[in-house]
């Protein structure tokens, strides 16, 4: 029995794609078990109890939740400390909280995995629009890059050529693909990335590590990342955190960025939770889970496109270090499509429209498809394109496989129309 009605061609194309799936599941179960257990022995070794779930206000002074759910995520990522906040608005953010304060006028950084993701443009100081709103370019921060090689990949060479030329204050590396098609960054990549850097330079490496956590056995500083960054509306939320972010890593780093969370000399002493600690520790519990249900359904949506003749990436059978998933859609007309498709099977929201539009921080018109219960988040099904070429859309998220799949088979039925 089903609920709703597809194609026979579509039905058919989808016990294909669920055929060749079956093996790279079982790679996804094992990974999410290993992390599961991971993230259970943390709540043990740190005697979380429901005590801890209890609200403050005002200062937040001697907020025990508040402490140990840093230390919670600490243990889980392996680093020396941590800071786990609903106060942090977005992934950008967070970024921004780590960026800034890592880092000090006349600092440099220089990015190894190409120009950075679109939103991050206005907190580097990229886009002349942002010019004395604070960016790290107005505190005369200088942020560079090193672009891709043709195929996507890091260009060792040209980063510890310029690593050996000039001092840089920090290395940046961004594990995922933002609106690009260039693979996204193993912890094996990155682990590689840190080590050219640490044999010529003594450079800070941060790590942009959004849509990555719990997608691999390993976690960023088992890779020699000294401090990494993501949100709380991806994968470590589970789902369930509201809103949120993180900041891990080397306990003297993590302070600083504790004094730009909100002010020197005070940095994480204060912070009311009010009324958030408890959905972000089950949150946080029920992450690796759900990282492996997004993972599900982004291996079965490029095997469906596959066996649709569509070019995907990452391929149903290759390994995975996030939960995005793109597929080249070819014209404008497929990509809106697809996402009012995906639309229509959202859990909430499911008879909205969505249509292109002029998104801030994004240099062109952008379509999004999203009906969750927290708004934006990107562990729940979603999808999101800019509207230009290649005409790529990227899928991310899915609270559970089997609705994730309803949402990729609307999608795929009207792509199907317009064939």
């Amino acid at each position: 029995m089903s609920f709703f009605s597809f194609s026979d061609e579509l039905q058919s194309l989808s016990q294909k794609a669920l055929s060749k799936c079956q093996e790279q599941f079982k790679k996804i179960d094992a990974v999410t078990e290993f992390n599961q257990q991971r993230v259970l022995k943390a709540f043990q070794d740190n005697y979380v109890s429901e005590s801890h779930f209890t609200s403050s206000t005002g200062y937040g002074y001697g907020d025990r939740g508040r402490e140990v759910l840093d230390e919670v995520t600490a243990q889980i990522f392996g680093t020396e400390d941590a800071l786990i906040r609903h106060s942090f608005a977005s992934g950008t953010h967070t970024l921004a909280v780590m960026l800034f304060g890592v880092l000090r006028p006349r600092d440099t950084v220089l990015c190894v995995t190409g120009k950075p993701y679109d939103t991050i443009h206005s907190v580097i100081g990229l886009n002349d629009s942002s010019a004395g709103m604070g960016s790290l370019k107005d505190f005369d921060i200088q942020f560079e890059w090193v672009e891709l090689k043709e195929d996507g990949s890091v260009d060792y060479e040209a980063f510890t050529e310029k690593l050996k030329s000039k001092k840089y204050k920090a290395v940046y590396i961004q594990r995922s693909r933002g609106y690009t098609l260039r693979p996204t960054l193993t912890n094996e990549d990155i682990k590689k990335i840190s080590d050219s850097v640490k044999s010529v330079s003594d450079a800070i490496i941060m790590l942009d590590n959004c849509y990555g956590e719990f997608t691999e056995y390993g976690t960023p500083t088992d890779a020699g990342v000294d401090i990494f960054a993501g949100s709380l509306i991806k994968n470590p939320g589970g789902g369930i955190a509201k809103c949120g972010g993180y900041i891990a890593g080397k306990k003297e780093l993590v302070e600083l960025c504790s004094y730009r969370m909100t002010t020197p000399g005070i940095g994480r002493e204060v912070g009311a939770t009010l009324g958030n600690t408890r959905d972000i520790f089950m949150g946080l519990f029920n992450g690796p889970h759900v990282t492996g249900e997004a993972l599900k359904v982004a291996v079965f949506t490029a095997a469906l496109f596959e066996e649709m003749g569509y070019e995907v990436s990452p391929k149903s059978d290759e390994v995975r270090a996030d939960i995005i998933q793109s597929i080249k859609l070819g014209t404008r007309e497929k990509l809106v499509a697809f996402c009012q498709g995906l639309q229509s099977g959202s859990v909430v929201d499911s008879y909205v429209v969505p249509e292109p539009w002029p998104m801030p921080g994004y240099d062109s018109d952008v379509i999004m498809a999203a009906g969750a219960f927290t708004n934006g988040s990107s562990i729940e099904l979603s999808a999101d394109a800019p509207l230009r070429e290649p005409f790529a859309v990227w899928l991310q998220g899915g609270l559970n496989f089997h609705s994730g799949k309803i949402g990729v088979l609307l999608g795929a039925e009207r792509v199907l129309s317009l064939d």
